[in-house]
């Protein structure tokens, strides 16, 4: 387990490559349209999360597949730039690394393509790290490794997050991920895709196994609802000028498993991932736009975040 001062998250899932685009309005028919803007960015639900760990201050690692390619190459790159440990990002030859194309509205909407080669082994038997941090935090794209995460963080008593959003995994694979995790957090779409409602209490009831420490749903402006005791509760970040709402999911993610990696508890965790989430919107980019301690301090400044300040 790392210091208090440098507590660690494990991130386990998908790594890809967007290409952003930003547009009026997304189409709602088969027509050309032209861009006012293009990026290329590093996502994907767990590399996203790991950024945002280290964004605010936290060790953070991932553990994903890649193609040994240009893109490959470039999503490792900015990895290491941002500060996130690549020992467990494996390159495989001869597979394509994944992609996506995102487009971006005026109100800051998205629409997301993405593309994972099946050429991608699914084997997880390589991911072998001695020390899987202070919190591990996967989502539902590599079922082999979240699984081999979720289970080893049980049996080493560390606090673990799945985020659940949908998947294209048969529903009993699903159900057992959903199942290894201590802390699930769905998006809206994830949960009504794994409990067939629309819902939310009756969809988070449903999802909800007893060795769970929290089952919740975000849900846009709206923030987090999770069950407490059996009863259905909310909380709800700031109102924001939203800009861009790529990467708030994630973001949200990363900054739950930072605070249960250092321990704090449950209402802190989702008040500082709600807050993280809605400043995350106010800026464009999925990555470009993640906050740190100090963008924190400003915006939310009920929040007490002594306890995310590194002294070295």
């Amino acid at each position: 387990m790392s210091s208090e001062r440098h507590r660690s998250v494990f991130c386990v899932g998908l790594a890809l490559q967007d290409t952003i685009l930003t547009l009026d309005r997304i189409p709602d028919r088969p027509v050309k349209v032209y861009a006012k803007d293009r990026g290329e960015v590093g996502g994907g639900p767990a590399a996203t999360a790991s950024v945002t760990v280290a964004r605010l201050g936290g060790r953070a690692s991932i553990a994903a597949r890649i193609g040994d390619d240009n893109v490959g190459t470039a999503i490792r790159r900015e990895f290491e730039a941002a500060g996130v440990g690549t020992d467990w990002l494996r390159a495989f030859p001869d597979v394509r690394s994944s992609g996506a194309v995102v487009l971006v509205d005026e109100k800051g909407e998205r629409l997301i393509v993405a593309y994972t080669d099946p050429r991608l082994p699914a084997d997880a038997d390589w991911l072998q790290p001695q020390d899987w941090g202070d919190a591990v935090l996967c989502d539902l794209t590599w079922p082999e490794g979240a699984l081999r995460c979720l289970r080893a963080a049980r049996a080493a008593g560390i606090p673990s997050v799945l985020d659940a959003d949908i998947s294209r995994h048969a529903p009993e694979t699903v159900a057992t991920i959903v199942e290894a995790a201590g802390h699930v957090i769905f998006s809206r779409p994830g949960l009504a895709q794994f409990t067939g409602t629309e819902a939310i209490e009756e969809g988070l009831k449903a999802a909800s196994r007893p060795e769970h420490r929290l089952v919740g749903v975000t849900d846009g402006a709206e923030g987090l609802y999770w069950l407490e005791d059996g009863v259905l509760r909310n909380a709800a970040p700031a109102r924001v000028d939203v800009v861009d709402t790529t990467g708030a999911g994630d973001a949200f993610h990363g900054a739950f498993a930072l605070a249960l990696a250092h321990r704090r508890p449950i209402p802190d965790a989702i008040a500082l991932s709600n807050a993280v989430a809605a400043l995350k919107c106010t800026r464009p980019g999925g990555r470009a736009g993640l906050p740190g301690p100090a963008d924190l301090a400003c915006f939310a400044p009920e929040l007490n975040l002594d306890w995310m300040t590194i002294h070295d």
